[in-house]
Formats: C-alpha cells, structure tokens, sequence
C-alpha cells in the first residue's frame, strides 16, 4: 500500500500544545456534566429547559446547569476541533505530506467511530456530526488564508434563519401528547430494555436524529471555522506574558454578552416543547445558540487569560491528560454512564437526582483524570486515538511510551 503520510506524523507528545489538552480537559468536564440529564432520563427531556417541577437544590442545580453548561462546552469542544484541524494543516505543510487525502481518511474514520459510538453505545453522539462538518470545513479551506470572520457568522446564523422563519410561519398547537408519548418510548428503552431491543431502537433513533444535521451541521462548521481563524491570528498558543493584548477583556465581555442572551431566553420562557415549533420555541433557542458561541469564547480566553498565571496554570495542567485522550475519555463517558444508568446496565435510570449531578460529573471526571495520568505515563496515546490514528496513517503508530 503506498504511504500517503509521507514524512507527515501525527503531533507527538513534546510539540503538543499543552493549554488546548487542558482546555480538553475542561470541555470534557461540561460536555460530561450536559450529557448526565440524557443519561438518567430521556433525551427529550434534557432539551426541555429549566424543568418546572423540580423544587429545592435540584431546581438551583437545573438553572445553573442550564445557564452555564447546556450548549456552551460541545461549542467549546467544537472551536478546539477547529484549531487541531488548523495545526494538522500547517504540520502537513510543512512536511509536504498530502494534507486533504490524509485529513479525509480522519473524518471517514471519525464518521464510523461516530456511527458505532451512536447505535451501539449512546444515542446522543456528536461525532458522527463533527465528522460530517469536517468534510464540509475541508471542502471549504482551499488555503491556509484565515476564513473571515463575515462569512463564519452568516453560517452560523443561518440555521438561526431558518428557526426564525418556521417559528413565524408555524402556528400554535397543543402537543402535550406527542410529548409524553415519545418521552414514554425513550424511557422504555432506555431505562427498562434488554440491549438488543434497545440496540434496536437506537439505530432507529440514529438515524432518525439525521435530520437534526440541518441545524447542527453549519453551526459546528462554522465554529470549526472559527478555530481555523483563532489559531491564524495566534490565540491557539499561550500569550508569551501576562500582558496578553486584552484577551482577558474579550473574555470577560463575550461571556457577559453571553449571559445576557441567557437571560433574555429564560425571561421569554424558561422551559420549552423540544418538538413544539413556533415563536417561543424559535426565540429561546437562537437565543441559547448565541449565548453558547459567546459563552464559549469566553470561556476559551478566559481560560487562555488565566494559563499565563502561574498559579492557575498548575491546576489547569492537571486536566491536560484528560484532554490528551479527549476521544477515549468522551467513549468512556458514555459506555459507563449507560452502563449505571440503562435498564441492561445497574437501571439506575431517572434516580440520580438533579442536584446530585454535579458530584457525580466531578467525581467520574476526577477518575477519569487520574486514569489517564497513569494511562499516559505508559503509553503514548488514548486506545481510541490509537484506532483513529491507525486509522487515519494506514500504519500502527507507537502506543508504548
């Protein structure tokens, strides 16, 4: 078989950036504690909002969830998939290796570990979703000119149109029933099946939630985007000293921005139908997106602003090898949590209550952390990342430090 990598390899251990795996490794932590209310219960229910019935910590648990989680870390996890795409680029450049040959081969192999990821493990899968955006962004960069910042926002607001107008155009109607139905349906497999007949409505599911790509599919390209640009301005790389050009102003403003945009959803309604398309629906929901993208560059500058400072650079270093092996961790998220929580695992399903989600996040990713510690200090890489780079190379790469 002919080597398509050239003299290109993928980034080794001393040349990685060791901000992003920890910014990783933050995302990780949020994608983790976004992701528990679909385990426990039913995907429908964790795109309702804040939910009305919860009283007491578990309401204070839900808002703050749903303020400052809920969409802001996947979008974070996004603009970082960006960079890695911009830094594998300018690797391959300057290499000579043939960049969109190799990077396709990446996304085929992200695409099918999404797939299987989706059907036979977790049903909320985005990979397969970042993998399909990847194609698009590779379709889209035909140089290493930084993609501009006018066409990132109309991509991303385009989806947003799209609600906008299907908000205006649709009218109201009572859809408590299909609700409850398809909540009861979810609930039954997930929660009360064996695996097969579970697996079984998984794939159903899976493909059925294609057609969410319509909406999700140019919001991740154009974050993916948005990462390429961040990282030709030089925002990937830590500042050289703490008097970092005013990143710590742009975090604190777009994070303000953010929040701001979060209040006005909830002042519009705090809890919405997931299927029930119309104005409120439309309103609260390009709301959110916007907050996410704002928050989520807060986020990312803010936790840039704080690297350069020593002290908080030791605690944030700590996550770095949680981030190392991003794809294994998010795997492992998923394989344990369906495993306590799904009727073929301990069916502990809908009895982790709302304010006991964020010990148990920080304590799977505290586990997490230190698996990986110990993972890395005998092997060079994840066994996920291990498969998608084999993968991605047509070659086993090294795996035993």
């Amino acid at each position: 078989m002919t080597n398509i990598t050239q003299d290109f390899q993928p980034t080794r251990a001393p040349e990685r950036i060791d901000m992003l795996d920890a910014i990783r490794g933050v995302a990780l932590f949020g994608i983790l504690l976004m992701n528990l209310e679909a385990f426990n219960g039913p995907i429908m229910q964790a795109m309702s909002g804040i939910d009305p019935s919860l009283q007491g910590l578990d309401r204070i648990a839900d808002v703050l969830i749903y303020i400052f989680v809920q969409g802001k870390f996947w979008t974070l996890f996004s603009l970082l998939f960006g960079i890695g795409f911009a830094i594998m680029y300018d690797s391959a450049a300057r290499s000579g290796a043939d960049f969109r040959r190799i990077y396709k081969r990446r996304l085929w192999a992200l695409l099918a570990i999404g797939a299987a990821h989706g059907i036979l493990v977790w049903e909320g899968d985005i990979l397969f979703t970042y993998a399909v955006a990847g194609f698009v962004l590779l379709w889209r960069m035909k140089s290493d000119a930084a993609p501009t910042l006018s066409r990132i926002i109309m991509l991303y607001c385009a989806p947003l149109a799209l609600l906008a107008f299907a908000g205006a155009m649709s009218g109201n109607h009572d859809d408590g029933a299909d609700i409850a139905k398809m909540m009861a349906e979810e609930t039954r497999f997930q929660g009360h099946s064996p695996y097969l007949d579970t697996l079984y409505w998984r794939a159903g599911y899976f493909l059925q939630s294609l057609g969410n790509l319509v909406i999700l599919l140019p919001m991740a390209t154009a974050v993916f985007a948005l990462g390429v640009r961040l990282h030709r301005l030089g925002w990937s790389r830590p500042p050289i000293s703490a008097d970092d050009g005013g990143g710590g102003r742009m975090a604190l403003y777009c994070y303000l921005a953010g929040l701001v945009l979060m209040a006005a959803s909830i002042a519009i309604s705090p809890d919405v139908s997931p299927i029930r398309m119309d104005a409120v629906f439309a309103a609260v929901n390009i709301l959110n997106m916007l907050a996410g993208l704002l928050m989520c560059l807060g986020m990312f500058f803010g936790l840039r602003w704080l690297w350069v400072r020593p002290v908080f650079q030791k605690r944030l270093a700590v996550l770095a090898p949680l981030g190392r092996m991003a794809l294994s961790n998010y795997l492992g998220q998923s394989l344990v949590c369906t495993l306590i929580f799904y009727g073929y695992g301990l069916g502990y399903f809908q009895q982790l209550p709302r304010a006991w989600h964020i010990p148990f996040a920080l304590g799977l990713i505290t586990l997490q952390t230190l698996l990986s510690i110990w993972w890395l200090s005998r092997f060079s890489m994840g066994p996920a990342e291990y498969l998608w780079r084999w993968l991605t190379y047509g070659k086993r790469p090294k795996f035993v430090s």
